[in-house]
């Protein structure tokens, strides 16, 4: 059995952009027609299934039990601690190690400081991957390579919110891999896996990094996103051949590139994650975003690191891969919600309190008022 191997990342040599990952064909039309229409045409047929399914129900809440481990299914407002402190001995060996930091209002270097003695008790060092424990969609997600990085982190930060400090992972690919397991069954299935890329342009000695995002047929598409991240490097001239890597969270809205995956679901990789799963009581449904060393180990299950287990609101990100469909995108949102509702009723019968709709507005605001002050994200 291949577990998580950590390696020490200031003596690794640096790795390609996306190394391990099947190549990226960039050929063609770079994005579907759809891609980044407003959420709200993908969530209006789910929202009105969800009322269908309420009626048909008796309870428009029982998506909110469909993870009983997790607060409100992880719908809104789920702690990602919460989620992965749900793992037990077999399962925490594949969960790449953490430690969490609640931002006081103590000076930041002097919180950086106290922040890296705590790194260093857990046997954890620079570079980390800094995150808040509420948010989704990579919402202030930053790689934190150095203390001055963590104290402008810190600083940024809102007061009183607990953020996440993860060992970077030793792999550069990366893949969002929506996993399915009902009550009572021993078998669980993977509904999507998508390969999420890192977007990334290429120097030529003569134009700077401004034009070479500008004259990229995505990122051009996406240069709103781009410029502003890195804002005070647009004027930088990479050498010919040197890679500049533009988004470092697997996120679709921050920029990443997904490509569907489902021709890599093999049966000894369901095996693993039901075996994982097997220790992660309370849940049964959602997305696990996890770093791997290279497609043949990810379809063996073997050498891979979970970075985040998502809830009830996670999306089967496929639909996101530039040759998907409207339809294909409507019918696995309206799959996925109609599985939630299935999961819901069981559970409901097996003895778990429905919580209200109430809850659930009460956590989104909670969580939206947080997310408004993030830092930026890589």
């Amino acid at each position: 059995m291949h577990r998580l191997k950590l390696v020490e990342e200031k003596t690794a040599p640096a790795l390609p952009v996306n190394h391990g990952m099947p190549p990226l064909n960039m050929e063609g039309n770079p994005f579907s027609a759809f891609e980044f229409w407003p959420g709200w045409v993908f969530y209006t047929p789910v929202a009105v299934q969800w009322i269908w399914h309420g009626i048909k129900y008796r309870s428009a809440s029982l998506p909110l039990i469909a993870n009983p481990g997790i607060e409100l299914s992880g719908m809104v407002g789920e702690s990602k601690d919460a989620i992965l402190s749900l793992a037990g001995e077999k399962a925490k060996p594949w969960i790449l190690p953490y430690v969490m930091w609640e931002k006081s209002t103590v000076p930041a270097e002097t919180q950086a400081h106290q922040a890296l003695t705590t790194l260093h008790q857990a046997g954890l060092g620079f570079p980390v991957v800094a995150k808040p424990d509420l948010g989704c969609r990579g919402a202030g997600v930053r790689l934190v390579e150095n203390k001055a990085e963590l104290e402008e982190y810190l600083r940024l930060f809102p007061d009183g919110a607990r953020l996440m400090l993860q060992k970077k992972a030793p792999y550069n690919a990366e893949a969002g891999v929506f996993y399915v397991r009902y009550p009572g069954e021993k078998r669980g299935r993977i509904f999507s896996l998508t390969l999420k890329y890192n977007p990334f342009v290429i120097g030529d000695g003569k134009r700077s990094l401004a034009q070479l995002i500008d004259d990229d047929p995505r990122a051009g598409k996406l240069r709103h996103l781009y410029r502003a991240r890195h804002e005070d490097k647009l004027d930088l001239v990479l050498a010919t051949g040197e890679t500049f890597r533009l988004a470092f969270a697997g996120s679709h809205c921050r920029g990443a590139i997904f490509r569907n995956g489902s021709e890599y679901i093999t049966d000894a990789l369901v095996a693993r994650l039901d075996e994982i799963f097997d220790d992660f009581p309370g849940y049964h449904y959602g997305r696990i975003d996890l770093k791997f060393r290279d497609m043949e180990s990810l379809m063996r299950g073997d050498d891979f690191a979970l970075i985040e287990v998502n809830g009830a609101s996670s999306e089967a990100a496929h639909i996101w891969d530039r040759g998907a469909t409207l339809k294909d995108a409507f019918s696995t949102l309206l799959e996925q919600y109609r599985i939630l509702f299935e999961i819901g009723d069981l559970q409901r019968k097996s003895g778990h309190k429905v919580p209200t709709l109430v809850e659930l507005y009460k956590a989104w605001r909670r969580e939206k008022a947080l997310v408004q002050h993030y830092p930026s994200t890589d």
